[in-house]
């Protein structure tokens, strides 16, 4: 049997070093200042884009990946060996990633065996999906292993993020103007996580980073209780206030692995710097 090759977009925010060691084939979106167009993870780092968006007058935007660059990573694939693909994205609710993923499987998909998952969640929510297939297939489990495992951790797994300016959200056309301003006068730190059908709600809005942090640890609370958690927290620019939330929830939660990510340019232009994000989910006990 053939190993699983995996595939996947940089929204994922997987580290470079990890990709490469399991050999995660990544497909880059792009991020947008005015008319200089930059890949994510490829073009632009996450530092050189932080620093660019705090100085620079121009808000970006950002594009998906068009079906020819999906179909140039699943015909070099292809090419290669006839292992199946998992092609795991960006929540269909955010980006048209995963639309374009599945008509460059349209295009190819009488030479190659190609699934592809709309992972509904984002950044490392899905980053640790894609980790989690890769060493599966690294173990030669066979593609149904493979989609009934990451099925089961997608529902098992909890995301906060942590906003830490409302600019940002009001710009993107998620909150009104006088909402983003009355919040900044008050210090409103919202806490967003993604629905089940893949979108950005607003769990809570709490004054003050710190408290904000503690209601965090009070929903992880409700989400699992007293089971042993696998945490991974993701940053923009500076680890500073994750490090916090980690000193926070080690101290009330029986924490079985800590990892850390950077958000990337993609998403960090729709969050804003100064962003973290904590993704838990359950140690097998």
């Amino acid at each position: 049997m053939s190993q699983v090759r995996i595939v996947t977009d940089s929204t994922a925010d997987i580290p470079k070093d990890v990709r490469e060691k399991l050999g995660i084939e990544m497909v880059p979106l792009k991020v947008l200042f005015g008319t200089e167009s930059y890949r994510d993870a490829v073009d632009i780092s996450a530092d050189a884009f932080y620093d660019k968006l705090t100085g620079s007058n121009v808000m970006p935007t950002t594009s998906q990946p068009s079906p020819i660059e999906f179909l140039e990573v699943y015909q070099q694939l292809a090419e290669q060996g006839d292992g199946p693909i998992i092609s795991i994205h960006l929540s269909s609710a955010m980006s048209g990633t995963y639309q374009s993923a599945l008509i460059a499987k349209t295009m190819i998909d009488d030479k190659i065996d190609i699934d592809v998952v709309d992972s509904k969640s984002a950044s490392y929510g899905f980053g640790l999906l894609v980790v989690a297939a890769a060493e599966a297939a690294r173990q030669g489990k066979s593609r149904e292993e493979i989609l009934a495992m990451i099925a089961g951790i997608r529902e098992s797994t909890k995301i906060y993020f942590l906003v830490d300016t409302l600019e940002f959200l009001q710009k993107g056309g998620r909150i009104g103007k006088a909402a983003a301003l009355v919040g900044s006068l008050l210090n409103i730190k919202p806490i967003l996580s993604i629905s089940d059908d893949g979108q950005v709600f607003s769990v809570d809005k709490v004054r003050g980073t710190k408290k904000a942090m503690g209601r965090i640890a009070e929903m992880l609370k409700q989400d699992f209780g007293h089971r042993p958690l696998h945490l991974i927290f993701a940053y923009t620019k500076g680890q500073e206030h994750a490090q916090e939330l980690q000193r926070q929830l080690e101290s009330q939660f029986q924490v079985q692995s800590i990892n850390y990510t950077q958000i990337g340019s993609v998403i960090g232009a729709h969050a804003g710097p100064g962003t973290i994000a904590v993704f838990a989910y359950p140690a097998q006990e």
